[in-house]
């Protein structure tokens, strides 16, 4: 019999135009749930009385409320586990924050939900008062550390390592279907079809070698697997980030070592000069209190992100992503004079002639 698995929400997949260019369409898929670097993701633990879900009570027509409350020892193991990724050196930081409306990640603990995240960016389309991360059994387990790894996996960007198309996996389909509708998971069989048997566009997945000792690798008991032979007995990763896992991180997110951003002066743009993937920070000191615009130029996709520093912090202010769109992406926010913002351009890539470039007026 299998563990216990995390079980992604299913969400609708990203539309874009049609008639994309196959470069253009398979970098705006692979980089659309990543977070531009530098960014500061706070997460917050659901903690009040009235925080959970409200569910049926079988057989009896009624409800009950059920907590998304974690006691300190199981919030413990999701800090430790978000200060190991923090401790690779990644370009993103995680703050614990005790007000809800202040958090990227907001986490439950609601017994019997399961343990999920939403991915990446996605993240930002839940309100405030919804989990986008649950942890659903008892993380001071043995072995269950790795769930907390995991989830904070998929919060960064990360799918699950198994639906890799590089994998070669060739399951025993109603094998794994029948193990996972028993216990302790119980699902159905479009829950399993999604997180398991799926295969994932080439484009999605976390790099382009399977990594059967990836975090984001789930256990796998014998028989479930009929091809690689070598895992028929069964298919055990050690719960721990691998090296894969870990230079996948860095490339998305490398270390702010960089000199520090160059000044984005109003009314003079400043050109970009990126690769697909790679991003430029800028800072605006502004003049004088008022409106601003802040616009990239050129033919490219990218993603563009506004941040106010607060104590030292860069807090967000406004986002514009124009992956795919005929119009690039412009941001519009009253600043303040005597305080500092951060300009952050990543670029999907450069899908046409000519130069790509950012400027503020």
């Amino acid at each position: 019999m299998t563990g216990r698995y995390c079980s992604l929400p299913q969400q609708p997949a990203p539309a874009f135009a049609p008639g994309l260019a196959a470069e253009r369409l398979s970098a705006l898929i692979g980089g659309r749930p990543m977070w531009v670097n530098g960014t500061v993701l706070h997460y917050y633990f659901f903690d009040g009385d009235g925080d959970g879900s409200v569910i049926p009570v079988p057989g009896t027509g009624e409800t009950r409320r059920v907590s998304w409350v974690g006691a300190k020892e199981q919030q413990d193991v999701v800090r430790g586990c978000f200060e190991e990724w923090q401790g690779l050196g990644l370009g993103v930081s995680f703050a614990e924050v005790s007000d809800r409306s202040e958090a990227e990640l907001r986490i439950g603990f609601q017994l019997g939900d399961g343990s999920w995240s939403t991915v990446g960016r996605d993240a930002l389309r839940l309100g405030q008062n919804e989990r986008t991360m649950n942890l659903g059994w008892d993380l001071t387990a043995p072995g269950e550390r790795a769930t907390a790894l995991h989830e904070i996996g998929h919060a960064l960007g990360m799918l699950h390592e198994h639906q890799s198309p590089f994998a070669g996996i060739h399951w025993d389909d109603e094998a794994v279907y029948a193990d996972l509708a028993g216990p302790p998971n119980f699902w159905d069989r479009d829950t399993t079809f999604f997180n398991i048997l799926r295969k994932l566009d080439r484009d999605e997945v976390n790099g382009s070698l399977w990594d059967p000792q990836s975090i984001m690798e789930y256990p796998f008991s014998s028989g479930l697997i009929l091809e690689p032979e070598r895992f028929r007995a069964g298919l055990t990763p050690p719960g721990t980030l691998s090296a894969l896992d870990k230079e996948f991180a860095l490339r998305w997110y490398p270390s702010l070592t960089a000199p520090p951003a160059p000044e984005l002066v109003p009314f003079r743009s400043a050109p970009l000069r990126l690769g697909p993937g790679e991003q430029a920070d800028f800072r605006i000191e502004p003049p004088q209190t008022r409106e601003y615009t802040v616009a990239v130029f050129g033919a490219g996709d990218a993603v563009t992100v506004l941040f106010e520093e607060r104590d030292g912090e860069p807090r967000f202010v406004a986002g514009d992503d124009d992956g795919g769109a005929p119009h690039n992406a412009t941001l519009t926010a009253r600043l303040v004079r005597g305080r500092r913002y951060f300009v952050r351009v990543r670029l999907y890539s450069g899908w046409g002639s000519g130069e790509t470039a950012v400027m503020c007026w």
